[in-house]
C-alpha cells in the first residue's frame, strides 16, 4: 500500500471515530447496533472502532443494558458511553431575572450548581460578572478539573452574522457580544443560543423529546420562543431568528411591545401578564407557586385564564405546525406542566392546524422544568468540543 492510500485509510478512521463519539455525545449511551444506525456506518467497522476506543480508555461498557432494536426477543445489548475525562465543562444560563451556572465533566454529568437572581435585561455586562462570579465559585466548589468549554444561553436572538444579541429584546446589551465577551473573560471556546433552542436541545438529549425526530418546544416564561428541531437538530434559520413566535401579532391594537411592534404573542400570554391579569380577582398576592397550587385545587378563575392562553399561544402554534409538521409539542416554563394550559393548546392545533397534523402531534410537558436551559447549554458546551475534534488534522 502506497504512503498516500495508508495516510487516507488513517484519516478515514480517525473521521469515523470522531462519528462514533459524536453521537455518544449527542444521544448518550448507546447500543453497538444504535451507533451503527446513527452513524451511517456498517455494524463491522463500528465494532472495531469500539474495540479500539475501549482499549484507549475513550468508552467504557456499562453495566445496564438497552433495549433490543425494534421490540427484539433477543438478550438486550450492553450499552456504551464516553468515559469521563479529567476537566471541566460549563452551562450558564442568563434569565431574564436570573443566572444559573452548572460545572459539568465531559459526560454532561452536573456536579455542582448554583443561581442568583439578577435583572439581566438592563444591565448586559453587569450580568456577565454575576455570570463569571457564579462560574469561579462552581468550579471550585465541584473540583472537576480545568475548564475546558462553556455553552451559553440568552433570552434572546443571537444573530448569527455578528454573534450580537437582538437589542430590540434587550436593550441593556447594546454593544455586547456575548460570545466574545465571556470568552475573553474565561480563557476557553464559548458557544451561545438563546434559551428556546437550549431548552429544545436538552429536551431531546435529555427530557421529554428523547425518542422524537420533530419538535417543537415551546418556552412560556418571561417571555415566550419556540426551539425548532429538525431531524434531531435545531434549526435556527438564516440569521438565529427561527422560532420568534412570541413577537407574532396577535392583537392589532394591542400593547406595546419591548421588541417595538404592539399587540404581540409576548404581552398577551407571558408568565407576568398572567399574573397581573388574575390578581385583581385575589386577596393574597399572586405568584408562579400560588397560581399553579390555585390550579390544582380547581379554582376555576385561574384555569379559564390559563386555557384562554393555551388557546392563544395554540393559535400561533398551529400554523408553525403546518409549516414544520412536528410529532411533539413540548411546553416548558413555569405553566409547562398546566392541564388547563394544555387543554386550551390543544383545542387550537385540532381548530387551525391541518387535520392530518394535528392529528399527528402530541402535546407534552418539558420533563427538565428549570434546568432544560442549563442542560441544554452544557449539551452546547460539549458539542463544541467535539467541533474543536472535527477541525482538527488528522494525522
Amino acid at each position: 500500500m502506497s504512503p498516500s492510500e495508508v495516510g487516507a485509510l488513517a484519516r478515514l478512521r480517525a473521521t469515523n471515530r470522531r462519528a462514533v463519539m459524536r453521537a455518544l455525545t449527542q444521544h448518550g449511551p448507546s447500543s453497538r447496533a444504535d451507533l451503527a444506525r446513527r452513524t451511517g456506518l456498517s455494524p463491522t467497522t463500528v465494532s472495531g472502532i469500539v474495540r479500539d476506543l475501549l482499549a484507549d480508555g475513550v468508552l467504557s461498557q456499562q453495566d445496564e443494558r438497552g433495549r433490543p432494536h425494534k421490540g427484539g426477543s433477543g438478550r438486550p445489548p450492553r450499552l456504551l458511553t464516553l468515559s469521563a475525562q479529567r476537566g471541566a465543562v460549563a452551562g450558564i444560563d442568563i434569565g431574564h431575572r436570573h443566572v444559573r451556572v452548572a460545572v459539568a465533566d465531559h459526560v454532561g454529568r452536573i456536579a455542582h450548581e448554583l443561581e442568583r437572581r439578577v435583572d439581566s435585561d438592563e444591565r448586559g455586562p453587569r450580568t456577565m460578572d454575576v455570570a463569571c462570579e457564579l462560574l469561579d465559585e462552581a468550579l471550585g466548589a465541584a473540583d472537576a478539573g480545568a475548564l475546558t468549554a462553556v455553552g451559553l444561553s440568552v433570552p434572546a436572538p443571537i444573530d448569527r452574522r455578528s454573534a450580537r444579541i437582538s437589542t430590540g429584546i434587550l436593550p441593556g446589551w447594546r454593544g455586547v457580544v456575548p460570545v466574545e465577551d465571556l470568552a475573553a473573560r474565561v480563557n476557553v471556546p464559548v458557544t451561545a443560543d438563546n434559551d428556546a433552542n437550549l431548552g429544545a436541545l436538552a429536551e431531546v438529549h435529555h427530557g421529554a423529546a428523547r425518542r422524537s425526530q420533530h419538535v417543537v418546544y415551546l418556552k412560556l416564561a418571561s417571555g415566550v420562543g419556540a426551539g425548532l428541531v429538525i431531524g434531531r437538530q435545531v434549526f435556527r434559520g438564516a440569521t438565529g431568528h427561527a422560532g420568534e413566535i412570541g413577537h407574532v401579532r396577535v392583537q392589532e391594537h394591542g400593547t406595546v411591545c419591548r421588541c417595538g411592534s404592539r399587540g404581540c404573542l409576548e404581552t398577551e400570554v407571558s408568565v407576568p401578564r398572567l399574573i397581573e391579569l388574575l390578581q385583581p380577582a385575589y386577596d393574597l398576592p399572586l405568584d408562579v407557586d400560588t397560581v399553579r397550587a390555585l390550579e390544582r385545587d380547581g379554582d376555576a378563575g385561574v384555569r379559564r385564564v390559563l386555557e384562554d392562553a393555551g388557546a392563544t399561544v395554540g393559535r400561533v402554534v398551529a400554523d408553525l405546525c403546518n409549516a414544520v409538521n412536528p410529532s411533539l409539542v413540548v411546553v416548558g416554563g413555569p405553566f409547562g406542566g398546566s392541564t388547563a394550559l394544555h387543554r386550551g393548546l390543544q383545542a387550537a392545533l385540532d381548530r387551525y392546524a391541518q387535520p392530518d397534523i394535528a392529528h399527528a402531534v402530541s402535546i407534552v410537558p418539558g420533563e427538565l422544568g428549570t434546568e432544560a436551559q442549563v442542560r441544554g447549554a452544557i449539551a452546547l458546551a460539549l458539542a463544541g468540543l467535539i467541533q474543536q475534534r472535527d477541525a482538527a488534522p488528522i494525522g
